[in-house]
Order: structure tokens, then sequence, then C-alpha cells
């Protein structure tokens, strides 16, 4: 006797539960267990916001630095393929290491207090206001961004070195010699430079626009370095400026540094 429509669609649907079972029982259990949706894929993670301000800036608080400690000089100097040639003629570096004295001059004295008088101070390309390195650059090589980031194209440089001359602070260092192979691991996301070209330090404006803050501040685990944008009342920079006195490498010259010390 034929089935009735009935025992027909009973049977289908027994035939089709045991169609999927065993398909199920062969997925990974992370999947069996999870319900399909038409047209949904694995979310991938996504970018994050790019930094930005107005006007980009720096704090240093000498005093929290450790003895010895070069954590900054370190991430910087891997992050952006910083030769070490191991030659002082041949130095070249984005951050270094000096004493009081030699940055702020004016404000050593015999009564300045040894702890004081002996701190290691980092100094960096201060990304000036009224950059004089930007107005004796010949072929435009070095320029300054909006948000006042002073920069180098490293296709421009033509290593005549008037902006080492121009700069007051001593900030930029000239390949002399190739620095490729002075480089310890290269960082595949930054661009190695050539002999013949001048570097320094840009306040990691590749490390912004994927918003992350730069290496030296994320690597100082004592919290001595502070970045941000003096002109938001909530930004880093601001309350630290906010907190009392702050020095800067020699206003007297009219350059307008954006690194803040604060001894």
């Amino acid at each position: 006797m034929a089935p009735t429509r009935r025992e027909f669609l009973k049977i289908a649907g027994f035939s089709a539960v045991g169609l999927v079972i065993p398909s199920l029982r062969s997925l990974p259990a992370a999947q069996a267990g999870t319900p399909a949706v038409v047209g949904s894929s694995p979310a991938a993670p996504r970018p994050l916001a790019a930094l930005t301000a107005k006007r980009w800036a720096m704090t240093v608080e000498p005093r929290k630095c450790r003895p010895d400690c070069t954590d900054c000089i370190t991430a910087c100097h891997l992050e952006h393929n910083v030769p070490a040639i191991g030659n002082p003629k041949d130095d070249v570096h984005w951050i270094g290491l000096e004493k009081l004295g030699h940055v702020f001059p004016a404000e050593a004295h015999t009564r300045l207090p040894d702890t004081i008088r002996g701190l290691p101070v980092p100094v960096l390309c201060n990304h000036c206001e009224n950059p004089p390195c930007v107005r004796v650059c010949p072929t435009q090589a070095t320029f300054k961004r909006p948000d006042g980031i002073v920069m180098m194209d490293y296709h421009r440089c033509i290593g005549c070195r008037f902006c080492m001359a121009a700069c007051p602070y001593g900030s930029r260092s000239m390949n002399y010699r190739d620095p490729r192979p002075f480089i310890r691991k290269i960082n595949p996301a930054f661009p190695t430079r050539t002999k013949g070209v001048v570097e320094k330090c840009n306040f990691c404006d590749e490390r912004l626009a994927r918003g992350i803050l730069p290496a030296c501040v994320l690597a100082c685990k004592d919290k001595a370095m502070t970045f941000g944008d003096p002109e938001d009342p909530r930004s880093d920079v601001r309350l630290v400026l906010d907190r009392g006195l702050s020095l800067r490498r020699r206003p007297d010259l009219g350059t307008g540094p954006q690194v803040y010390y604060i001894l």
C-alpha cells in the first residue's frame, strides 16, 4: 500500500536528519557548535584610527630615568633601522643621552645639586615651531607638517648638510658610510637609508598613522616621557606641563622647541 502524504513527509524528515548529523560530526568542535550564518565571515581585526593633533609635543622628566637605562634609545633605533656603527666619528642616532650641563648650559652652576647635575637627559629632534633646518634645505628634503612634525624625505636629500649646520641642537646625523651593514635586525616596515643621507627623529609619524604612540614613549618603563597635543587639555603632555615649571632647549633662539623638560 502506498504511504500517505503525512507518512511520506515523516520519512523524508528522518532521512534529512540522518544526512546532517554525520556531516556535523566531521566538523571541528568549534565549528560544529556554532550555527552557520549565511554570508558571514571571520571578523578581521579593525585597524586603529590614526592619532592626530593640532600640534604634537613631548615632555621628558629626567628625574624619573633609571641610571644607565637606554630603553628609549634601543626601541627607537630598532624601530627605525638606525645603524650601530660603533665609531664616534660616524655615529648615527635619533635619541641620545647627555648631561644636564650640556643640554642646559645656562642652568648649570656651582650650587646645582649633584643629583641634578649628573642626570642623564634624553635628547632628540625638537620639532621646532620655526625650524631653521627647513629654511636652509635647498631641495625641500626636510619640511614641516601642519601638525608640527619636522620630516625628512630621504630621496630628496643630497647630503649637503646645511640642515646639520643650521640645527642648534645637534639633532641630525649624517650617513658617512653605508648604514645597512651596521643594522642588527632590519625592520621591514621602515625604509633603510643610504650613504650620503641625513636622518633624525620623526616623532614616529609612521606609528601615529597606525594609531600607536612613539616607540620611545611606550618603551619607557618609568614613564619619563609623554607625548600628545599641548592644545588638548586632556592630553598627557598638557597634564604634565600644567603641573609646574618646564624648560626648553635654547628658547632664546626663537626656534620654539616642542620637547619640554621637567626638572
